[in-house]
């Protein structure tokens, strides 16, 4: 207070020692409130968010290297199913050739069934024909004949050695008639 009183001018270089030490004493307090107080709580929130961000590029690669593992093997798996669709195809399409040649010779087994069915009734149909034929030409050559003799042929024995021996002379004259041509 003193300094106040005085009555001299001050230089305006040269401090003021009270005000000097009141402001060191203040700063002193500032400065250990913020060193004890708010430093380690700053201190504590950056150590804190660096952890975070350490921790997220860590999980980051973590994932990112995961995903490369699920990427491959899910590739790998996509091959072996292309592998696993083409070897299926190609047993279906041998599959398929062995149904159609089983199909074909059954067929054709059939058709020979068939054929030969065909062609012992057509051979019993003619042996019937031929028969019925040579009854019906045998009944008719007897009437004629019985009509031109005058006398009844009514004698089964005579008769059927008649119509056997017209036929014979008929069937022999045909094969004549093939063998001239």
């Amino acid at each position: 207070m003193m300094y106040l009183a005085s009555t001299e001018p001050q230089s305006p270089l040269l401090p003021v020692w009270p005000e000097v030490v009141i402001g060191l004493i203040c700063f002193g307090i500032i400065y250990f409130v913020f060193a004890k107080k708010l430093l380690p709580a700053i201190n504590k929130a950056l150590d804190e968010r660096h952890a975070a961000i350490e921790g997220g590029i860590e999980k980051a690669e973590a994932a990112q290297i995961e995903a490369q593992s699920v990427l491959e093997q899910y590739k790998a798996q996509l091959a072996e199913a292309r592998h696993e669709a083409a070897r299926l195809r190609q047993e279906a399409t041998e599959q398929g050739t062995a149904i159609i040649q089983e199909m074909k010779a059954e067929g054709q087994r059939q058709r020979e069934e068939i054929i030969a069915a065909g062609h012992a009734q057509i051979e019993a149909d003619r042996k019937a024909a031929a028969s019925s034929l040579r009854q019906d030409v045998g009944k008719l050559a007897t009437d004629l004949a019985g009509k031109l003799v005058g006398e009844s042929l009514e004698d089964s024995a005579r008769q059927s050695r008649t119509i056997d021996r017209f036929l014979d002379e008929l069937e022999d004259g045909a094969v004549k008639a093939e063998a001239s041509r």
